[in-house]
Order: structure tokens, then C-alpha cells, then sequence
């Protein structure tokens, strides 16, 4: 195949009534946050089933806010999976708060609930050296990845999260709308656990605002006081000071920080929020057309999910065979999909693997063997709603050839 009409790896699905969606904003004169803020957040809260929806810049200001109304603090120690975006550990750095890697399974590439329980325990009894971790108290919280919107074993980690008395703070950027167990992601499982969780509306994710992110909960506490500190820590937000109703005066409750959305945002996001189970159709139709063509092929591996879930299809991540020369072999692999016109990814570079983790907390490869191995052969491969059949058939036949050369 010549290298023409390249298929992007990713590409948002809008059209005209997204577009009228924000004209109408832009006519409106009043493009921060306001009423369109307003329903998106109540439209949002009932596609979840939750009490509370908040509205904000990004997944990343979503699960600092979270962290910080459960008091996660300096010296903490909040334990998640390496293999995730830089997003999910840094923002417990930035509460003061240690991160704890635990690996994964190969098959799912989320978090190994056996693994977590074993790590839990002996953070309680102050084994495996938490000092190493710059830390010498407990846990606090839990922070699961469903990754590619393939949700974790949401009911056995809010279960040890009762067990071990933690928060949850689930870093569904990618899961947005999946569900397990007739439950959609984002609402708790155990209302004994203070919980929260976190989606991204970045333009590659499932539904976009652009940028934007939106944390929902059950917890009246916690949102009251991440919706403060989402905007300055002001007692008021600005469209109720500059609305006809509004005053002038505010109060500073505490130093927050400038995580608002705005409308523009806003009403891009209610039309998307309003096609979302449509967009999630057609990506399963894909992923369906995908593991059809890769299942019987030794070269491949596809993905697996759990049992009993629904799926958000973020992302299909392709795996091709161990060994030593995997990491090459992938890179021959993606050369193959890119002249061939193919646009791809690799989800994600485990953090345990990264230069900042390593050089402070002495982090090696083979401290999370799963995370190291399942990303030395991972690809991604396009998954998005406004992908034609010819293109999704253009993705099978590319990929194909390339396993063909194994």
C-alpha cells in the first residue's frame, strides 16, 4: 500500500451540532465558567449515577483535587500501577504524598489485585522497607488505571480499600463510558470507602472538550471542598460574582488553585457526552473486527478484559511476541504500520522506567517485571469513531503484513 490518506492514530469525532454548540458560547458573551459548566456537570453526574459532578481544566487538576480533599499529604504513601501516563504519580507528588508501584497482570495490563493486598500488608506492618519510599507511615489512598477504558477489579479494590481503611481515587481518564458488573466506572462500590474518580475529555479520549476533565463522587465533603479549591479557594466562583445576581465580594477559604473548565468547553462536551454511547458502539464494532482478523495469528496476542465488564475501547493495544528482541522487533513492526500509512502508539512507557522515578526511589526494570515486559511488545493501534470501514480493513490488512515477517 502506498503512503497516501494516512489513518491517524487518533482522531476526535464532532461535527455540526458541536460546532453550533460553541458558537452559540462564543454568541453568548460569556465564555468561562457558567451555565453551560453548570449542566454539563448534572448531565454528567446522572450518565454516572452519582450524587456530584465537578467540572474541570483536566483529569490531571480532577485527581489532584481528589487527593487533596482527602487530605493525602506529606509523607503519605498512596499506592497505584507503574504501567500509566506521568499523570497519575505526579499528582500524588504534588500533595506531598509517596507513590507505591504495584506490577500488573499480562493479561489485562491493570493492576494485580493479588499483588496490591500483598503490598497493603506489609505497608501496614512496615515491611518491605517503606523508608526507601522517603515515607514511614501507611497508606492513605488507592489510585487503580483502567486502562485503554478497560476497567480493574473495581469490587475486590474497594474491598481491600475497606480492609486496609484507604480512599479510592480511580484514574478513569480512559474509561469513560465503561462499567463492571452493571456498575459504570466512576461510582463506589463499597460505600464504606471514600472514593472518587477521575475522567479526562483530552482530544484523543473517548469524548472531548479539548482539554478537560471531570471528578465525580457520592462524598458531599469532598466535592465541596474540591469545588473551593478548583478556582483559587475563592467562596465563590466567578460567574456567580459577575451574574446579575452575583456580588463583588468572596471570601479566600484556603490557597486553591485555577482548575476551572470553561463553556466553550462546556457545551462541546454535553453534544459529546450526548453521543457517547453511540462513538463506544462503533469502537467495539472495531475492536470486534480487529480481534476477528488478529485472534488465530501466533504473532499477535489482543486484548483481554474481565469478564462481566463493558469496556470504553480508548485504546486496542496490539501485543507482539517476548524475547530478547522484542523491543526491536516492535520497533520493525510500527516501520512496517507507518509506511504502510498506519498511525501508531505505545501505551505506556511504565514510570518505573522513567529517569525520575529511578534516579529517586532507585526504581530497576525488574522491580515490576510485568510492566517491563507487556510494554516492551505493546502497539496501539487507531480506535476511533469516525474511523469507515475501509480504513479499520486498510489497519487489519497493514498489520497482517507485518506479523507476517515474525
Amino acid at each position: 500500500m502506498e503512503k497516501t490518506n494516512r489513518i491517524q492514530f487518533a482522531c476526535p469525532d464532532y461535527g455540526a451540532e458541536e460546532r453550533q454548540a460553541v458558537i452559540d458560547v462564543l454568541d453568548s458573551g460569556w465564555l468561562t465558567t457558567g451555565d453551560q459548566c453548570a449542566a454539563f456537570e448534572t448531565e454528567f453526574a446522572q450518565a454516572i449515577g452519582v450524587d456530584h459532578a465537578l467540572a474541570v481544566n483536566s483529569c490531571t487538576a480532577a485527581m489532584h483535587l481528589a487527593l487533596e480533599a482527602l487530605t493525602v499529604g506529606p509523607r503519605d504513601m498512596v499506592v497505584t500501577t507503574p504501567y500509566t501516563f506521568a499523570a497519575t504519580a505526579s499528582v500524588i507528588l504534588h500533595v506531598g504524598a509517596i507513590p507505591i508501584f504495584v506490577d500488573i497482570t499480562a493479561d489485562t495490563l491493570n493492576i494485580d489485585v493479588n499483588q496490591l493486598a500483598d503490598v497493603l500488608s506489609k505497608l501496614r506492618s512496615h515491611q518491605g522497607n517503606p523508608a526507601k519510599h522517603g515515607s514511614t507511615r501507611t497508606a492513605k489512598a488507592v489510585m487503580p488505571v483502567h486502562i485503554a477504558g478497560h476497567p480493574c477489579p473495581r469490587d475486590e479494590i474497594y474491598q481491600l480499600a475497606e480492609e486496609f481503611q484507604l480512599a479510592v481515587v480511580e484514574d478513569a481518564a480512559h474509561a469513560f463510558p465503561a462499567s463492571s458488573r452493571g456498575r459504570p466506572v466512576g461510582k463506589t462500590c463499597n460505600n464504606a470507602v471514600r472514593s472518587a474518580a477521575c475522567f479526562s475529555f483530552y482530544a484523543t479520549k473517548t469524548i472531548t472538550t479539548g482539554e478537560g476533565g471531570m471528578l465525580v463522587t457520592d462524598d458531599d465533603d469532598l466535592i465541596d471542598r474540591a469545588r473551593i479549591m478548583s478556582l483559587h479557594g475563592l467562596s465563590k466562583d466567578a460567574w456567580a460574582r459577575y451574574s446579575s445576581s452575583g456580588s463583588w465580594r468572596y471570601d479566600i477559604i484556603a490557597p486553591g488553585f485555577k482548575y476551572n473548565m470553561t463553556d466553550m468547553a462546556a457545551a462541546l462536551g454535553r453534544v459529546q457526552l450526548r453521543r457517547a454511547y453511540e462513538m463506544r458502539s462503533r469502537r467495539s464494532e472495531i475492536a470486534e473486527k480487529y480481534n476477528a482478523a488478529f485472534s488465530s495469528v501466533d504473532a499477535l496476542t489482543i486484548p483481554s478484559v474481565l469478564s462481566d465488564t463493558e469496556t470504553a475501547w480508548h485504546l486496542y493495544q496490539l501485543r507482539i511476541p517476548k524475547g530478547r528482541r522484542a523491543a526491536h522487533n516492535r520497533e520493525d513492526f510500527i516501520s512496517s504500520l507507518n509506511n504502510s500509512g498506519i498511525g501508531t502508539s505505545v501505551h505506556f512507557i511504565p514510570l518505573h522506567l522513567q529517569p525520575y522515578y529511578q534516579n529517586t526511589f532507585g526504581y530497576a526494570p525488574s522491580d515490576f517485571p510485568v510492566s517491563t515486559a507487556e510494554f516492551e511488545r505493546e502497539i496501539s493501534l487507531p480506535i476511533y469513531s469516525s474511523m469507515t470501514d475501509h480504513e479499520v480493513e486498510r489497519v487489519i490488512e497493514a498489520v497482517l503484513i507485518a506479523a507476517s515477517r515474525f
